[in-house]
């Protein structure tokens, strides 16, 4: 207590250090949350620290204590930030996104258990007073479906525990079989089908939420594009045999002689069929290529041509139609 009510003051003097009265008052009008919020903490300042040194009573202070600990649950916002927890915002965000699903999922398992409830209740209801049937089958058929309350609980219990052998084998066997088949559809129906389904449901949508995980996506890329940097430094301090930082034709040609590192390469998306042609595309012009070269170059031929390529080409192309028209013109002249 004495430890989160120093967190939260010091929180607060920085933020008036920083923000001033702006912090409570700005644009024309009030921030009510910083008022509530810098009120719980010079209250919780007032009950922690100056009435339990002067021995005073703080019952009148309950519903802050409970507020003052309702706040240290903004800590859930490192949730956010650290990315340990990536996995676990996925949780939480699928939850709260699947649960308008779960409810209507439960929704429809429950009319269609109450439909198998009482089909079971009704029919079973005659067999009660039938003295053909032995006595403790009777007790046990009332017990568990002698009444529409007991029959949907019955249902409900060897719908989601998975011992519905338990409760469809004495009806087979000592009132009849034709039980047989309205728990084999059901079973079919429900247990198997209906339930993946529901699970399916669930698992769109958790793969959803994690598509749209903005903040996770970005992570992703960014490790993406920095494992792919790291193989290409790895290559590249491999073919730099001379140390000096620049890779020559003679180092490029020798290195992608290689069966291996032309695989290699090939899983880093770059074609070395034509070593002298892809040693020229990296190449800015003086016949050797420097770290920074190397890594622009590969990047931009990794994968095939993209849209923005393409688009880039075809304005330059453009603009030297017009170079060319305009000299053509002053040739003419």
């Amino acid at each position: 207590s004495f430890a989160f009510t120093a967190i939260f003051l010091a929180e607060l003097v920085i933020k008036l250090c920083v923000y001033r009265l702006e912090l409570f008052y700005s644009s024309g009008s009030f921030r009510g949350f910083n008022l509530f919020d810098a009120a719980v903490v010079l209250t919780s300042v007032f009950d922690s620290w100056i009435l339990n040194s002067i021995g005073g009573s703080s019952g009148n202070l309950g519903i802050i204590r409970v507020v003052r600990f309702i706040r240290v649950f903004r800590a859930l916002r490192m949730v956010r930030t650290f990315e340990i927890f990536a996995k676990l915002r996925v949780l939480v965000a699928t939850v709260t996104a699947s649960f308008f699903a779960l409810f209507w999922s439960m929704v429809l398992l429950g009319v269609v258990m109450l439909i198998a409830a009482l089909f079971l209740c009704q029919s079973l209801n005659s067999f009660l007073l039938d003295e053909t049937i032995e006595e403790a089958t009777r007790k046990w058929i009332f017990r568990y479906y002698g009444t529409p309350s007991k029959a949907l609980w019955s249902v409900f219990e060897f719908t989601f525990s998975g011992g519905w052998p338990a409760y469809a084998r004495p009806l087979v066997e000592q009132v009849g079989a034709t039980y047989a088949v309205f728990f084999l559809t059901y079973i079919s129906a429900v247990v198997f089908a209906m339930f993946r389904i529901v699970t399916a449901l669930f698992l769109r949508d958790t793969l959803c939420v994690a598509t749209a995980d903005t903040e996770a996506t970005i992570r992703e890329k960014m490790k993406e594009k920095q494992a792919y940097a790291q193989k290409l430094r790895d290559f590249f301090e491999a073919a730099d045999t001379s140390g000096d930082g620049m890779l020559s034709l003679s180092e490029f040609e020798t290195i992608v002689r290689d069966e291996r590192i032309k695989t290699y390469l090939g899983t880093l998306e770059l074609d070395a069929g034509e070593t002298k042609h892809l040693f020229d595309m990296l190449d800015d012009g003086d016949h050797q290529i420097s770290i920074d070269e190397f890594l622009q170059g590969a990047v931009r031929l990794k994968g095939q041509a993209r849209s923005q390529d393409v688009i880039t080409i075809m304005h330059d192309c453009t603009k030297l139609m017009k170079k060319l028209t305009n000299i053509e013109k002053m040739l003419e002249a």
